[in-house]
């Protein structure tokens, strides 16, 4: 193992211990360390960043000064140790980033989802309940694919009606209230999982039929087949409606409904902002811009001399 690919595992260590999880940077240093090693290089100049950053050459301007982004922020550690390091300078790849506009999907459109997934191929019968669960407490809470898939069983309290989300994408944990109805159809989940899977591999709640946790790519995956099958995405579409937006729908009906109720969008706002998890208020609030009725609303609620 060279200079160069030691001092990254130390970094990244080190930044592990400070509770960054860095997956995708963590990747990309690796595929950079590969990159240096091809070309001879036991440090890091910034031409040679340069050259990897902008790989391949068809790549979006903003990708390339994330990749860019990730060698400047481990350039910074390492040149403290070996003084040949070159620091790219900051606006070396300069890009802005341009949040994608938000789908909103209608209720038709999540009613033909869940039941499309209930019509999954199931040799146990427990595949197609775990999906149209899944699908459908993401549309009523608004948590991240991760969080939901992240549940253990000791998470779901359906007494209570809570939800315990651990560890979420900012380090941070919340309640996540449900309502009696997901509970129903949590505890119906339930019963059948435990009835087909008596003894589990794994304390996650959402399981496959191997009695193991789902996976990120296997429940996007088979979104995008359903996606595909009533018809949200071409058949060919490797781009369309994501299961995120399902989290986007769930925040932006939220607010249009406290609109229409005249209720006091900046006082409630941060309840919001952390029933969903947001590291800062603003995340929430970008969705009155993002949206066309919310930032009319907002508009008419100015103009009417009233608050947010």
């Amino acid at each position: 193992m060279n200079d160069l690919r030691t001092a990254i595992e130390e970094y990244l260590a080190v930044r592990r211990k400070l509770g960054f999880k860095l997956y995708q940077p963590g990747n990309l240093l690796h595929n950079f360390v590969l990159f240096a090693e091809q070309e001879c290089a036991s440090f890091i100049t910034t031409e040679l960043a340069l050259r990897w950053a902008t790989q391949p050459k068809d790549s979006q301007p903003v990708w390339q000064a994330i990749r860019l982004g990730v060698i400047r922020r481990f350039a910074k550690y390492r040149s403290a140790v070996d003084p040949r390091t070159e620091i790219p300078p900051q606006k070396l790849l300069p890009a802005c980033y341009h949040r994608k506009p938000p789908y909103i999907y209608n209720d038709d459109e999540i009613k033909r989802l869940i039941k499309a997934a209930q019509s999954l191929f199931s040799p146990k019968g427990l595949r197609a309940s775990t999906y149209s669960t899944l699908f459908g407490l993401l549309a009523v809470t608004g948590m991240r694919v991760k969080e939901a898939i992240g549940l253990d069983r000791d998470d779901v309290n359906l007494t209570e009606g809570i939800l315990t989300v651990r560890d979420s994408k900012f380090g941070k944990s919340r309640f996540v209230p449900i309502h009696p109805s997901t509970q129903k159809v949590l505890q119906h989940y339930t019963v059948l999982r435990d009835k087909i899977c008596p003894r589990l591999k794994s304390p996650a709640f959402f399981v496959s039929e191997r009695g193991v946790r789902l996976t990120n790519w296997s429940v996007r995956w088979s979104f995008i087949q359903l996606s595909r099958q009533i018809g949200l995405r071409g058949p060919n579409d490797s781009h369309g409606p994501r299961l995120h937006d399902l989290r986007h729908r769930f925040a932006i009906q939220t607010l249009i409904a406290w609109y229409r109720a005249g209720m006091d969008i900046e006082q409630n706002m941060p309840k919001l902002s952390t029933y969903l998890g947001h590291r800062h208020v603003s995340d929430t609030y970008w969705y009155i811009s993002a949206v066309p009725e919310l930032l009319q609303l907002a508009t008419l609620r100015l103009t009417e001399g009233g608050k947010l």
